[in-house]
């Protein structure tokens, strides 16, 4: 997604701010809960609002021996199948076991009565989170290297079992692209101001013409450059964050939605297309391709289809936005920024979508 313009994206989605009223918290209530549940908790507690992030609010939790970060379903009517900070418990939980990079879990609240919603805490896990995918100040052997970490992370992630992890159950094996191709449709129909053509025709293209099914793995959903922290001087994955559209899949959806980058404008902050990537030291798609199918043994066989259903998707994610725009609910100063963006995301979609075959 975009947006701010590049120059400004570290400034402005970096740290903390004051909390947002909207989304403000019965402190005492959270630091009685937080005492009776988290092993060598000690107040007293500050509590700052992480300005990242527009979907579910997160917090940073400062004590005078740790930090910890709170993330919470906003408050408020919600769409039935969004903001599941349960799952995103219960997955990085068991991948926290495994030495997978992830915050350490330490509690779920399902309580609303403590905060106002559903919430839990994890440990916050110091170093870098890049908002720009050019990587301005870098050289380009740095950046190639953090383009190299990004993907072994992801690599690493679709190696796993779900079932010997534990999260077998995570999701539904079997049929993920026509599964998902119509979660993505229910969730914009619900959130729909008015028609966009280009999302009416997806929605009749994508459910017909669905790519061969990959094998079950553990998918993210929103594998990106800043849902990672990065080791403050080396291009080392310390944590990969926001689990919540986290199920089980194909994990072609996850490698081609990190793809997508390279197709979207390099006047967006998370858009690749037009830059000198090569004098950058960015790979390119290809390069992508084969570092990725030489750690997985696995390449896409499609990707204008797969182009398509992740711009689709994206439109619908940024509809959705838009739903919560217009009834008083975003969590971010960039919401209405991003929900203007679903038809220029549908067009896109679309423009793949026919040199798939629409």
């Amino acid at each position: 997604m975009t947006s701010p313009a590049p120059d400004d994206a570290q400034a402005t989605f970096s740290g903390t701010r004051a909390i947002d009223p909207r989304y403000a918290l019965d402190e005492a209530a959270l630091d009685r809960w937080l005492a009776a549940n988290i092993e060598g908790y000690a107040g007293p507690l500050t509590i700052r609002q992480f300005k990242g992030g527009q979907s579910n609010p997160t917090y940073e939790l400062t004590t005078p021996d740790r930090v910890y970060v709170l993330r919470r379903k906003p408050p408020g009517i919600l769409l039935a199948s969004a903001h599941a900070v349960d799952r995103e418990f219960r997955v990085i939980s068991a991948l926290h076991a495994q030495g997978y990079p992830v915050a350490r879990p330490w509690a779920l609240c399902a309580d609303d009565g403590v905060i106002g919603s559903m919430f839990y805490v994890m440990d916050k896990v110091e170093g870098r989170v890049l908002w720009d995918l050019k990587l301005p100040g870098m050289g380009p052997a740095e950046r190639r290297a953090v383009y190299d970490a990004q993907v072994e992370a992801l690599a690493a992630l679709h190696a796993f079992d779900p079932v010997a992890v534990g999260l077998g159950d995570h999701g539904r094996p079997g049929n993920y692209f026509e599964r998902q191709v119509g979660r993505w449709t229910k969730q914009y129909r619900a959130s729909e101001i008015e028609p966009i053509a280009a999302m009416d025709r997806l929605i009749e293209f994508l459910p017909a013409s669905l790519p061969p099914e990959g094998p079950t793995r553990i998918v993210h959903g929103d594998f990106r450059l800043d849902n990672l922290i990065l080791a403050p001087d080396a291009p080392e994955v310390r944590a990969v964050l926001d689990w919540e559209l986290s199920t089980l899949g194909d994990p072609m959806a996850d490698f081609s939605y990190l793809l997508i980058a390279w197709v979207i404008p390099a006047t967006a902050r998370n858009g690749l297309a037009g830059a000198d990537i090569a004098a950058l030291g960015i790979p390119s798609v290809e390069q992508m391709v084969e570092r990725y199918a030489g750690l997985t043994g696995a390449r896409p066989a499609n990707l204008d289809w797969l182009f398509a259903y992740n711009l689709f998707r994206l439109a619908a994610i940024c509809q959705g936005i838009a739903g919560r725009v217009r009834d008083g609910t975003a969590a971010s100063a960039h919401a209405r920024t991003l929900a203007a963006q679903v038809p220029m995301l549908a067009a896109g979609a679309l423009a793949f979508a026919k040199k798939a075959g629409a």
